[in-house]
């Protein structure tokens, strides 16, 4: 994927503070127009920023935008009781449960991504419910306990039935959390809803998964590059035209006990954090090229992300690995500034 083939210029990071750089200067005059907002969803904050050469169409085309990314939001968040993936969860070795078109894609997806990178990606890392992020005073499940919850990991085990519209969880006790495939997805959805509303420039960031529409744009979107090994320092500044770039790191959501850090992103093998790179950037064009494949390269390790990333098409990368190294595939290369 060369610059002659990109529609795009880009880069923010697993480490990636994708709260990009809001590009204001060099608005073309045919895009007069431009109106941002920032709202909490999905677990962290959602900005939105849109121009277009009609006011008046942008915060009805934004409202529109989030209330879409909230329904999806709300479908399959495993954090909500009255969601239907808390149904499917509750009904796990029971019964198969009626599941809406959108959550039956985005499962979908994530099987594709689980075949692909030999289970490192597995939306049942959902069953391992001693782990708690988010809080200084997280405890550290007891061995015992992790081992019996990663027998219950399984993707194989979620049974899709297309025809009927349904999604089985095979045993009891398992459960379900799309967080590492289902933002993206929610983000573009609102990209989509955008474009219905004629709006064909935009930037949506959500707690660093990127998307950008606006090729017509006489300047890019300019995006801010956080270093995973000093997260407070930017590695440098990318500008994208069209695309989505997604991130993945060790920094985000972790607690520290005894000295030791625990991240978030899980190792369906083991149970416990993954031991690969502290972060990971993604660039491509479309969803299905990138999506999920952040978090895997996480747990495979970097000599397996960079066969990953140079045997996709279309697919661009950065890994940080754990010894600060860092490696970029020659595409990705050109675009980091």
């Amino acid at each position: 994927m060369d610059n002659g083939r990109r529609r795009m210029v880009a880069w923010p990071a697993a480490t990636l503070l994708a709260v990009a750089l809001l590009a204001v200067a060099g608005c073309r005059p045919a895009v007069p127009a431009k109106r941002q907002d920032a709202r909490p969803l999905m677990g962290t904050m959602v900005t939105m920023t849109v121009e277009g050469p009609d006011a008046s169409r942008l915060g009805p085309a934004m409202e529109a935008a989030y209330r879409e990314m909230a329904r999806l939001s709300d479908m399959m968040s495993h954090y909500d009781p009255n969601s239907v993936v808390s149904s499917i969860n509750a009904a796990a070795g029971l019964r198969p449960v009626a599941a809406p078109p959108e959550l039956l894609q985005v499962l979908r997806m994530a099987r594709v991504v689980s075949v692909a990178t030999g289970g490192a990606f597995d939306v049942t890392v959902g069953s391992l419910r001693g782990w708690r992020f988010g809080t200084e005073s997280a405890p550290v499940p007891a061995a015992v306990e992790t081992q019996a919850q990663r027998a219950l990991v399984d993707y194989r085990q979620v049974i899709l039935d297309d025809a009927a519209g349904t999604v089985f969880l095979a045993r009891a006790g398992m459960r379900l959390d799309l967080g590492g495939i289902a933002k993206l997805y929610i983000l573009e959805a609102g990209m989509r809803t955008l474009r219905r509303h004629g709006i064909d420039s935009a930037m949506i960031n959500g707690g660093g998964d990127v998307l950008v529409a606006g090729t017509g744009r006489v300047e890019p979107w300019l995006v801010g590059v956080r270093d995973p090994r000093a997260p407070d320092r930017l590695l440098g500044v990318v500008a994208i035209r069209d695309g989505i770039v997604a991130s993945s790191g060790d920094y985000e959501r972790f607690f520290e006990h005894e000295g030791r850090r625990y991240h978030h992103i899980l190792d369906p093998r083991t149970g416990l954090p993954a031991e690969g790179p502290h972060g990971v950037t993604l660039v491509a064009d479309g969803l299905e090229t990138l999506n999920g494949l952040g978090a895997a390269i996480m747990v495979l390790g970097a000599d397996r992300g960079r066969e990953l990333i140079g045997g996709t098409p279309d697919l661009e990368g950065l890994i940080v690995d754990r010894d600060g190294s860092v490696w970029m595939s020659p595409g990705f290369r050109q675009l980091l500034h």
